[in-house]
């Protein structure tokens, strides 16, 4: 749509917005930085992780890649696309799999922040018809999308443009779904804690300027992706053939301040452009989608360069900043301390009775609704860490020889980064519901606590994954044989899952502290603004001037409210502690680290188990290591054989767009390179699965093999002598260790300290168990 008399206002109310945004991020930019320093010089450590951390590890990998059906609303046909999802976590399709390997430019890049994944057509229309009010197609009309399966995958954003995909069966939707919604929680989760001065100074500045429009509570479109780098696209992403290059220090808050902007824009371009809108409500509801778009497009464009500008300046002023602050450190620190007297002395007997009346009632009932879910996804968590090792134990005592663990520990490395095999995980915390509090306490949507949870999931999976393969590498030099080995991985197991106990209890904890003060600080600021928000400026008078840029009245008062309050959530997370249910240690016990030379093991060179053992002399060139990643190393690996479509080779080497061209002659005997219609679709899919009833065209993870003593000819070679795992039980409860299959003696300490099972002591797999083609047996396989 042709948007250019709209272009001036849109440009006038960015600038408007983005000239407030500014002033407070300047603001917040000197307190941060002062922070930083201050923490930097008096260090305020919490307690040492017994885990490792893995600093890169999704390098040179394709989280998953596959086929699957693109509606193309610019000639309004659905086509076949190959979707790679490389380890930045961006959507990008391309033509199909050749077009891919032989480094084309893809189609479409999507970044997903803010998107949310939809699974049936009804719940699109009924975002869409509320997105655009009076304008509602009549029933017995043709929808805004006809959808050729009844499995759709849609991408719904409320201001960018939206993305359709379809698949072939229900399984395939549960597992794009889940890929899917692994790209939206990466990319929401934007703000990295390794930056101590810009991030902070961000998230202030936006919940500032929010405050100041009596906007408190969580924000659902604070989300972005600052750590992306490599082929990106704008917000929303981009058709068409080319690579949009975005600089990963401003992709983050570029897309947070566009829709910063979209929400104070939106209701007036509904207002402005709504009346005006032509045709039936179908073609009006197509084109406010595409203007939404535009107009978001057009706002990133200048948000990102007035954005830039703004932080380029303080990132000028900030060696002077710097100095100032580490030389008048005290001086700094007493001022402020003198001025949060006063502000106490003034604010702290009303923040005090509204928490008593409308806060510390409620506090024990969130924290409950908050614990429940989580304690079962972090135990989920440790179950599905505690199958995966002990399905490979068994499998390698079956099939034996070293070969065999690289093979395994391969796959096992990346399963935090397994959207379907972490999603029996993040489907606890889906579990959350805080009813009626959520309306009491301003708190828009739950979805923000979800997805920190289900990160912080992922990252107690990675990190307990990495110690173990850390620790079972140093221990390889010293094995004589396969029960060695078998002994050596289960003692590793014990050790690494009493560390994960420990780690993720204080995960939690924190997790929980944070989500309360999320919570409860926005309402106490919105009750006590009509009393306490008018009076601040008068304590600007106490703050020297030359301090002024690291010190402001306004955070100064929003510190005391939160002491107000914190004390309640220390006790409350304390208490809860005590009960077992939730399986957290007291802050009491405190497990020294038993194992001192352990962090120094993570700073290592990380480990490349199929290069040091595939006894190849030289390491393999950094060209083949690029090719190879090409040739799509997936965290997921599917049992596809061919795509379900056959490409037009002649079509990709061609300048023009592949899609307007078709065979003139298709052979008869084989489907079409891409159907255009809908009911085509359905006709060529019928075929397909009436051809292929057993494998139908598309990604499908493995099935499960039963068990057998010997391969068999229809088996791929990796699925071999499999036997079902023993149940894990949850961390704390009273019952026997998690390896009471494996008959190893350990120690009953569990809180204080940690021993592991003595060399000499028994450790033999249990007995594989008589399987029948009907048992358990699974394939751990990526």
């Amino acid at each position: 749509p042709c948007l250019t008399w709209l272009c001036s206002p849109i440009a006038e109310k960015t600038g408007k917005v983005l000239g407030e945004f500014c002033r407070c991020y300047k603001e917040q930019y000197g307190v941060a930085l002062f922070n930083s320093v201050r923490y930097e010089i008096e260090g305020n450590g919490g307690p040492q992780a017994q885990l490792l951390h893995r600093k890169v590890p999704l390098e040179d990998h394709v989280i998953y890649s596959g086929n699957l059906f693109q509606y193309i609303e610019e000639n309004k046909k659905w086509r076949n696309r190959f979707c790679v999802v490389p380890h930045n976590y961006g959507l990008v399709l391309y033509e199909n799999k050749l077009a891919y390997e032989r480094d084309l430019p893809p189609r479409v890049l999507v970044n997903s922040a803010g998107y949310k994944i939809l699974t049936s057509v009804d719940q699109y229309l009924e975002l869409v018809n509320s997105s655009l009010p009076g304008v509602t197609p009549k029933s017995g009309h043709s929808p805004i999308l006809k959808c050729p399966t009844d499995f759709p995958l849609i991408l719904w954003h409320p201001y960018a443009r939206h993305y359709y995909f379809c698949v072939m069966t229900g399984k395939e939707q549960e597992k794009w779904r889940a890929v899917f919604q692994d790209c939206v929680r990466h990319c929401n989760n934007g703000i990295s804690e390794d930056s101590k001065v810009e991030a902070p100074a961000f998230t202030d500045a936006v919940r500032m300027y929010r405050q100041s429009k009596e906007q408190y509570g969580t924000w659902d479109m604070l989300c972005g992706n600052e750590t992306q780098v490599g082929t990106r696209p704008p917000p929303g992403g981009g058709g068409g053939g080319g690579r949009a290059e975005q600089s990963p220090q401003s992709l983050l808050p570029s897309q947070v301040l566009s829709n910063l902007v979209m929400e104070e824009l939106l209701p007036e371009l509904r207002t402005t452009i709504g009346p005006r809108l032509k045709g039936k409500a179908q073609e009006r509801q197509r084109t406010w989608i595409q203007i939404s778009d535009a107009v978001y497009r057009m706002v990133y464009e200048q948000t990102k360069a007035q954005y830039d500008a703004a932080m380029a300046k303080c990132e000028q002023e900030r060696p002077q900043m710097e100095s100032t602050i580490r030389t008048d450190m005290d001086q700094i620190i007493t001022s402020k301390e003198h001025l949060a007297s006063k502000i106490r002395a003034f604010v702290l007997p009303k923040a005090e009775v509204c928490v008593r009346n409308h806060v510390q009632p409620y506090i024990s009932s969130i924290l409950e609704a908050l614990m429940t879910p989580t304690s079962q996804g972090f135990a989920e968590v440790r179950e599905v860490f505690f199958k995966e090792v002990t399905d490979m134990n068994m499998n390698i005592v079956n099939e034996g020889g070293l070969e065999k663990l690289v093979e395994y520990m391969e796959k096992l490395s990346h399963l935090a980064f397994h959207p379907v095999k972490m999603q029996s995980c993040y489907e606890k915390m889906d579990q959350l519901k805080l009813e009626g509090l959520q309306q009491r306490f301003d708190v828009s949507s739950t979805s923000v606590f979800k997805q920190r949870a289900q990160i912080h999931m992922r990252q107690q999976m990675d990190d307990a994954v990495y110690t173990f393969e850390t620790l079972l590498h140093q221990e390889l030099g010293k094995l004589q044989g396969k029960d060695d080995l078998c002994k050596s991985i289960q003692r590793i197991l014990e050790r690494v899952l009493k560390k994960y106990d420990y780690d993720s209890s204080t995960v939690r904890k924190k997790f929980f502290r944070e989500a309360l003060l999320q919570i409860t600080i926005p309402f106490l600021l919105k009750k006590l603004a009509p009393t306490c928000k008018g009076e601040l400026a008068k304590f600007q008078e106490l703050i020297f001037e030359d301090f002024a840029s690291f010190i402001l009245v306004e955070n100064t008062y929003e510190e005391v409210v939160l002491q107000s309050v914190m004390k309640d959530i220390m006790q409350a997370v304390k208490e809860a502690a005590v009960q077992r249910k939730h399986n957290l240690y007291r802050d009491s016990m405190v497990m020294h680290n038993s194992d001192p030379n352990l962090h120094l093991l993570g700073e290592g060179i990380p480990i490349d188990w199929g290069e040091e053992y595939s006894g190849q002399p030289e390491a393999e060139p950094a060209a083949d290591k690029r090719r190879r990643a090409k040739q799509v190393v997936s965290v997921i690996q599917d049992d596809e054989g061919v795509l379900p479509y056959k490409v037009d080779a002649e079509a990709l080497l061609q300048p023009g767009s592949p899609e307007l061209r078709e065979p003139e002659e298709p052979d008869p005997g084989v489907p079409p390179s891409s159907p255009d219609g809908v009911e085509e679709i359905r006709e060529a899919l019928a075929k397909e699965s009436l051809g292929d009833a057993d494998d139908p065209s598309g990604a499908r993870m493995p099935q499960a093999v039963p068990a057998s003593p010997l391969p068999r000819a229809d088996v791929p070679s990796e699925a071999r002598v499999l036997h079902a795992a023993p149940a894990s039980p949850a961390p704390g409860a009273e019952t026997p260790s998690p390896s009471a299959g494996m008959a190893c003696h350990q120690s009953s300490d569990k809180e204080t300290g940690e021993e592991v099972a003595p060399p000499g002591g028994e450790c033999s797999p249990p007995q594989p168990a008589d399987t029948t083609e009907g048992g358990e047996g699974v394939q751990t396989e990526f």
